[in-house]
């Protein structure tokens, strides 16, 4: 596979970014929650508004991820105090089971240890079994669960993971 990489997304391209998402978020979770709870997530949590200010009221990062120049997902990243919080690691459809998410998942991972953080940790809904057996392999370890009403009579019922950057 050709080299994995990520680029920043600057906030003037939030609004190309949004479209890119709702497919991608679509491909993935519309069996599983419903295109209802879709729509309504991907416009409360990754509309250009809400990435704005994710960005700019609590540090969030959006980047696409590349592979031979080719824009194959994106992912968003939080820094915090001791941990990389891993919010969004969406591939596309055509890209996934290729060990592109292997490859994203080590940009991550390098990119906790160079900023000093001791792991990095994410949230991942019960029901993608896809998904918890890329963490999972990778090494994250599951540390919990919990379900967040995200409003609109919807719920997120989630696995949290952590994986060790720094011991």
């Amino acid at each position: 596979m050709e080299k994995t990489e990520f680029r920043l997304v600057p906030p003037e391209e939030y609004g190309a970014l949004e479209g890119e998402i709702a497919a991608l978020w679509h491909s993935a979770y519309d069996a599983l929650l419903g295109v209802g709870q879709v729509e309504y997530m991907t416009q409360k949590f990754q509309s250009a508004e809400a990435m704005r200010a994710q960005a700019e009221g609590e540090n969030y990062l959006y980047f696409r991820i590349l592979v031979g120049g080719k824009v194959c997902g994106y992912c968003a990243l939080k820094p915090e105090k001791e941990k990389l919080f891993l919010s969004k690691l969406y591939l596309c459809e055509d890209k996934r089971g290729q060990g592109l998410g292997q490859s994203a998942l080590a940009i991550v991972a390098e990119y906790a240890r160079r900023l000093g953080l001791r792991a990095v940790y994410l949230t991942v809904n019960k029901g993608n079994a896809r998904a918890i057996r890329a963490y999972e392999k990778f090494g994250f370890v599951r540390s919990g669960e919990g379900v967040t009403d995200i409003g609109g009579g919807y719920a997120m019922d989630d696995y949290f993971y952590e994986y060790a950057v720094l011991s």
